[in-house]
């Protein structure tokens, strides 16, 4: 079996083999296939596309590539989510612990924000002392002591997906729907999760900007998740403008320590219902989703919730007394209000604009070696819908450089479109895949 062989048979659209894809994958995962030919077959999946069996078989390959975590001699039944990205998209912080208060475990492994959405983890360490570099055997034993673990994904996980990736990033390939599918999967699949509830984002500031894109991404994941035997279920979600308030590090653990406490933005919170409800439904823990929202909705309200947010970050050595006292968080040198120039409806905040504002004022990276300033980011007080008077509060900048708040005034002002006309708030969901 050549290499070329099965690029050229990807490049004439024809459907390959499992031993052609086992092959390919275990070869490059070996470093016995250069760059170019990886490149070379990335981009004729890009413009060939894969059919469900192929796309499921590759996200296989890559799994068996490295480790595979065995969470059942820890839990019963583990379950995860994953978003696709987006931005104040810090769900995560509020979700998984209130799924473990209801008895569900959660494990999970997250990354770093890149671009314009942020990361769970960058999100975490504005907690002095979090740690998010637990070994396998720390996740199973934390993930069998309190139901929750949340930590960084190592690198023995999946190794195929993270060198496919670095070659996808630079030559024009990340928009692969396939390529996209199995490296999410793989890696979800390989950190042992058996229930796994997918976040596919759209819009401004999304990676799939349409509905039918997003749609067609998640009905992919899906699939896959179905023929490897695992259960799984993807929400439509919106992105076209910041979720919650808060886009930025501390900022956004705040938020999500309010909404623990039922005092956060509704927005987030009947985001968090959802998606908590969903993991919930299919752990086995609620007969639907919508009965299992009582479940989390009392989770918040008994202060469970909150309860596993703290045996969270006491567990991986945190300093939970920034969780009791969240005024402690480092806070920006600058903190600008901006305010409405003019009357009327808010048909658009831009999520897009706002996350990479937040990234220029040092809230995320676009490189993966690039700092993280924690203080920093943006409130966006306002949603889409929303009516206005001149001179209302639309956003607070939180900068650590005075000529940034100038600047990101300028943006903000932008980002912000106005109607005469009343305007129709953006729905949270678009639909459920199963």
């Amino acid at each position: 079996m050549r290499i070329v062989d099965i690029i050229i048979k990807k490049r004439d659209k024809q459907e390959l083999s499992s031993e052609e894809i086992n092959f390919f994958i275990d070869e490059f995962a070996k470093g016995n296939v250069p760059d170019y030919q990886a490149s070379a077959w990335a981009m004729a999946v890009l413009l060939n596309g894969m059919t469900p069996r192929e796309t499921t078989t590759l996200t296989m390959a890559m799994v068996n590539s490295g480790e595979i975590i065995d969470l059942s001699d820890a839990v019963e039944i583990a379950v995860d989510k994953h978003s696709t990205g987006g931005v104040g998209d810090k769900t995560t912080l509020v979700v998984e612990p209130v799924v473990a208060a209801c008895g569900l475990p959660v494990g999970k492994m997250s990354g770093r924000g890149l671009g314009f959405s942020g990361g769970t983890l960058d999100k975490m360490e504005s907690v002095p002392g979090f740690r998010t570099d637990l070994d396998t055997e720390e996740f199973l034993k934390q993930l069998n002591e309190i139901g929750l673990v949340l930590t960084g994904q190592t690198g023995d996980l999946a190794p195929a997906d993270g060198k496919l990736y670095a070659l996808r990033d630079v030559t024009g390939t990340v928009p692969s729907l396939p390529l996209i599918a199995s490296s999410i999967m793989s890696k979800k699949i390989a950190a042992g999760a058996h229930r796994i509830v997918l976040d596919v984002k759209l819009g401004l500031g999304a990676f799939m900007e349409t509905e039918e894109e997003a749609r067609v991404l998640a009905e992919i994941m899906v699939k896959i998740g179905d023929l490897a035997g695992r259960k799984t279920v993807a929400l439509l979600s919106d992105m076209n403008q910041p979720l919650g308030v808060a886009v930025g590090n501390s900022l956004e653990v705040i938020e999500a320590i309010d909404t623990l406490k039922g005092k956060g933005p509704e927005d987030f919170y009947l985001h968090c219902l959802e998606v908590a409800a969903h993991m919930l439904h299919l752990g086995g823990k609620a007969d639907s989703p919508k009965s299992a929202e009582k479940m989390v909705a009392q989770a918040i309200q008994d202060g469970s919730g909150l309860e596993m947010f703290r045996k969270l970050v006491i567990a991986q050595e945190g300093d939970v007394s920034y969780i009791d006292n969240p005024e402690k968080f480092l806070k920006a040198n600058f903190i600008e209000e901006v305010l409405a120039p003019e009357e009327g409806y808010i048909k658009e905040i831009n999520a897009r604009k706002v996350g990479e504002l937040s990234v220029e004022l040092g809230a995320g990276r676009t490189k993966k070696t690039d700092p993280v300033d924690h203080a920093v980011g943006l409130m966006i007080h306002r949603n889409v819908g929303d009516y206005v008077k001149k001179g209302d509060l639309l956003a607070t900048i939180h900068a650590n450089q005075e000529e940034m708040v100038k600047y990101s005034r300028e943006i903000l002002l932008d980002t912000h479109k106005f109607s005469d006309a009343e305007v129709e708030p953006i729905p949270l969901f678009y639909g459920v895949i199963d």
